[in-house]
Formats: structure tokens, sequence, C-alpha cells
């Protein structure tokens, strides 16, 4: 029976006041599960990272079937469609993440670590990012074409960064992360196990790894502005936004080294991705349209699901079609992905 067992200030949400502490406490002993896990640097072999990842993908299938049978169909498929965007999302995530620790020449013993500290900040910044956006849908009567705008926007430069080959430029030289950080403490050249700091000559100095960390950081300020206002798009619960935000970045670590050999195969991803974003940004303008004309149309969540599925099967399978004789990883495939 579809219920909505809480609303405050005019926003309905299936998130009670418990339902959100036990979600964020979960979270949180997910996370330090993970800290745990890693706390002794070790690379990560594929039945060690398939295991995580099977886990990882079959918390979000049984808790999408709990929110289907406890508030109904409707809740249910709004959380598998906006899990399914943010997932999709977290996947260019993962790529630009690998460009990072490529250019940062991260040893492969502490890939993990990075990779945790990435997905950390990012929940505390989709966190922050989620509670604005409902604090806009509640006081601004044009929120929803804002968040189409940005949309649109970002789906634009997706694009450009695609037809250019701009998202295969990573120079760490020119990052201002890295600038501003050299610019207040002495950096050494050598990593120091997970150690952010190291005395050399008797002063402290930061390590690569606090560059990189720093430097994933800054990334997922940019995913936050763009993967909130995408599943906004698909619900406007805000606690549904942040289980589905919740679940695709959890699973990412290991997701990571799952997919390593085959992320630079995934040419066209960036494209797919253009579409789905375009596609959500044309979806929250009539959204809005239709509050103010009532004739306008709206695109149902079952439509949204068959666009973002479709999509995403279609450049998966043009990608691996297009780079079917290069060997994964190779320049090759870096080339034409751009």
């Amino acid at each position: 029976m579809s219920e909505l067992s809480y609303a405050a200030d005019g926003l309905q949400s299936v998130g009670t006041p418990s339902l959100w502490a036990v979600t964020i406490l979960g979270v949180l002993a997910l996370l330090v599960l993970d800290f745990l896990f890693t706390r002794r640097p070790h690379e990560v072999s594929l039945r060690e990272a398939l295991g995580w990842s099977a886990f990882y993908i079959a918390l979000p299938m049984i808790f999408g079937a709990w929110v289907w049978q406890r508030y109904g169909p409707d809740q249910g498929l709004d959380f598998y469609a906006g899990y399914l965007v943010e997932k999709s999302l977290s996947v260019d995530n993962l790529f630009v993440f690998m460009l990072l620790l490529a250019a940062f020449a991260v040893p492969s013993v502490l890939a993990q670590r990075v990779l945790l500290f990435g997905i950390t900040g990012a929940l505390v910044l989709r966190g922050i990012f989620i509670a604005l956006g409902a604090a806009a849908l509640q006081t601004l009567d044009f929120a929803f074409l804002i968040f189409a705008l940005i949309l649109l926007v970002t789906a634009a430069k997706l694009l450009r960064d695609a037809f250019t080959g701009h998202e295969q430029a990573v120079d760490i030289n020119t990052m201002r992360s890295v600038r501003l950080l050299r610019r207040f403490m002495p950096v050494v050249h050598e990593y120091h196990g997970t150690k952010m700091t190291a005395r050399v000559d008797g002063r402290r100095a930061l390590t690569p790894l606090a560059l990189v960390v720093v430097a994933v950081l800054a990334t997922d300020v940019v995913f936050a502005v763009d993967s909130v206002p995408a599943v906004y798009g698909i619900t406007e619960d805000p606690y549904l936004v942040f289980a589905t935000n919740a679940f695709a970045l959890l699973g990412l670590r290991a997701l990571y080294f799952v997919l390593h050999a085959a992320l630079s195969r995934l040419v066209h991803l960036t494209y797919g991705l253009a579409i789905i974003l375009a596609f959500i940004g044309v979806k929250l303008g009539l959204h809005w349209a239709h509050g103010i004309w009532e004739g306008v149309p709206l695109i149902p969540t079952e439509i949204s699901l068959l666009v973002i599925v479709v999509v995403l099967a279609a450049v998966t399978f043009t990608s691996l079609r297009a780079t079917r004789n290069v060997v994964p990883g190779s320049k090759e495939v870096v080339t034409e992905r751009k």
C-alpha cells in the first residue's frame, strides 16, 4: 500500500526521522568498515573486488524492493530509476578518478584508500547539495527550471568535452587545488604509505597522497552539482534522493577495480550521459511549466527509466563494438574516447 509517512513544510517524503537516522548510521557503518578494511594497503584482486561489488549491488536491490513493498510501486520505481541515473553518473566519476590516479602515479596498493576518501567526500557534498535542493524546492517556484538549466548546460558541456577530448587533459601542475597546497606547504615527491604528511629535514611536508586526495575531493564538487539536480528530476523526495546517492557511491571503490580495464573502453559513455542529463533537464522543464499551464504534459517515471536503460545499453554496445580490436587500457582506447 502506497503511503507517505512524513511531511515537513509541504514537502512530502517517505523518510521519517527514525528512518533518516537508521540510514545515516548504516552509511557511516559501511564507511567505517571500508576504512578498516583498507587500513593495510594492498593490491585488490579481481575476486575481492567482485565480492564487494556484488554486496554493494545487492544492497540497493533489496532496499528498493523494501521501498516498493512498504510505500508502493511509485516510490519503488522512483528509487530504482534514481539509483540507475546516479550509478551511471558514478561510472563517469570513476573514469576521472582513473585519470587522476594515473596522473599522480598512485601506487596500486594505495588506490583504494584514495578512492575511499573521494567517496566519503562525495557523500558529504551530496548531502549538502540535497539539503540545499530540498530547500530550493520548498521556497522557489522556479527551482525546477533552475535544475533543468543546470542539466542542459551540463549536457552541452559533456558533448563539447567528448568531441574535443577535454576530459583527457589532466595536468597536475595546472590544478588549482594542487597549486594552492604547494603555496602553503612543501611537498615531497615520494609516497609514505597512507600518511598525508611526512617530516623531511626537520620540516613537515605534504605527501603526494594528500595532493591526489584533495584533487579527487575537488572533482567531487563538480559531480555533486550535476548529479543532485539529475536525481531530483526523477523524484522530489529528499530521502530517496539521498538513498540513491548513498547506494550509488558506496560501491564505487570495489567497482573501480572490477571495471578498471573496461573503463577506457566505454568510449561513448559521455555521449550517453549527455543524452540522459538533457532528457531529465527537459523533464524538469516540463514539470515546471506544468505548474503554470496544466496542459503541458509530464513525463512519467516509467518512460524515464526506459530511456535511461535504452541509452546506457546502446552506448555500452557501441563502445565495446568500437574498441573490439583494441587492448583495454592502451593508448588507442584513450584516443578513441576523445
